[in-house]
């Protein structure tokens, strides 16, 4: 069961069959585009969709709101501080924005960088500074059954041809998301950051962390990860925080907030520099952007989320709710990591393309059929260069403390309904705009005749 009661509740929306298939039509078919007002279940993201504790709630009161020199900013930095072991704690109002302040500082026009999965913030930031961003996901991640423990690992023979080949040169930095999402929610293990610190050391390449789930991946370490049992979440943390060179980190996902995050650094001189560009673009270093409710709010959460029995109900709800969608019909991909569960619509949907946005479809169709609205992760989000993403998946993120095993039972049920119509459906084209993050604004056209809504 969930390791918590329940305060404070709001109601939940139920709209009719025909009234969600106008939102569609209205909102160009971009899930994006619909209100939140008019979503049953809401397994877009779960970035910033936390549901606060009491205690977090009960911090915000001590929030200062001076503009310099905060005593917020004093405690949230010293509890980052203690968390990472890194001296440099620089706040930001999310972990697009440390992208922005990192990789302006770190890379020069022409570099590359490679990860384990560059996520789409991630890629876009990297692109808009002319650079390149190259993805080497292990082996195992290629096959969504495969029930390898960690397909978020990086593939290490990959990284020392590209260091050892005419282009190991223009490396600039190796990022590693943990967990990472581009690929599915997996994690990535200990032993896989340590060869990738030693390639890194021996070229002088900077490791990076995003590590925005950092704690989700330090749970899926101990419960996998042979000579790891035992140790509790903040350890773990903590060995992967000392492996690298620098992270930042969106606070909106493992800092258990609406808002917020963090770079952290080794190397004072980097750091004034990148304090440099925060003045400029996110506001003076001791809030980076943020109100003092809001570190408040982060130093809590900080602290609550390594917790193992939130941990471990977090990963067992994943673990159960991807089991039940495969019951239903729902080709996911194995095993569970612990921020979502990822579908298989090229799977499911063989009838169309990749170029027609699979998993499009199955989020509409989802959204049509009982206000559940979930988010593509294939072509459309991922695809680059006229290139198809690796697999169309959607995925349904699970908003940390907010849905019961009966919301999620819900799901199940209308997945079941989608699965059962899925011949029926068809792929969809862009009709504008093409833009970097094109997934976020996109407007979409179904292609032949769509169904009527029974």
């Amino acid at each position: 069961m969930e390791p918590f009661r329940i305060k404070a509740v709001e109601p939940i929306p139920f709209l009719t069959p025909e009234k969600r298939q106008q939102i569609l039509d209205e909102a160009d078919h971009n899930i994006f585009r619909v209100r939140a007002s008019d979503v049953t279940i809401d397994l877009l993201t779960d970035s910033g969709t936390t549901a606060m504790s009491s205690a977090q709630w009960s911090s915000l009161f001590m929030g200062d709101e001076s503009y310099a020199g905060a005593s917020s900013y004093e405690r949230f930095e010293q509890t980052a501080k203690d968390l990472t072991g890194f001296p440099e704690i620089i706040p930001i109002h999310q972990g697009r924005a440390g992208e922005r302040i990192l990789f302006t500082e770190l890379l020069s026009s022409g570099q590359i960088t490679a990860a384990n999965t560059h996520f789409d913030s991630t890629r876009a930031n990297v692109e808009m500074l002319q650079c390149k961003a190259v993805d080497l996901p292990c082996p195992e991640a290629a096959d969504l059954t495969d029930q390898s423990p960690f397909k978020g690992n990086i593939d290490l023979d990959r990284l020392w041809e590209l260091l050892a080949g005419p282009d190991g040169e223009k490396l600039g930095a190796v990022i590693m998301t943990v967990t990472n999402n581009g690929g599915g929610g997996q994690p990535v293990s200990l032993a896989n950051l340590r060869s990738v610190q030693e390639v890194c050391q021996k070229y002088g390449v900077p490791l990076l962390l995003d590590a925005s789930r950092f704690a989700e991946n330090a749970h899926l370490i101990i419960a996998r990860e042979p000579g790891q049992e035992g140790r509790s979440p903040r350890e773990v943390a903590r060995t992967m925080f000392d492996l690298a060179d620098g992270c930042w980190a969106s606070l909106k996902k493992d800092g258990l907030a609406n808002t917020g995050g963090f770079i952290a650094l080794r190397d004072t001189e980097t750091a004034a520099r990148c304090r440099e560009l925060l003045i400029a673009w996110e506001g003076f270093p001791t809030y980076g952007g943020l109100a003092g409710r809001d570190l408040e709010a982060l130093a809590q959460g900080l602290r609550e989320v390594t917790d193992p029995a939130y941990l471990t109900y977090r990963a067992d709800t994943a673990r159960w709710f991807a089991d039940a969608l495969a019951e239903a019909g729902l080709p996911v991909m194995r095993p569970a990591g612990c921020h979502a569960v990822y579908a298989d619509a090229g799977r499911l949907l063989p009838h169309i393309p990749p170029a027609e946005f699979p998993g499009v479809a199955l989020v509409c169709e989802l959204y049509r059929t009982a206000g559940v609205r979930t988010v593509e992760f294939g072509t459309l989000t991922l695809g680059h260069d006229d290139q198809p993403a690796p697999h169309e998946l959607v995925r349904l993120a699970l908003p940390r403390r907010v849905y019961t095993r009966s919301h999620l039972e819900y799901v199940v049920e209308s997945v079941s309904d989608a699965v059962g119509r899925a011949e029926e459906l068809t792929g969809f084209e862009i009709t504008g705009p093409q833009a970097p993050m094109r997934h976020f604004t996109a407007r979409l056209s179904p292609l032949g005749k769509g169904r009527d809504i029974q």
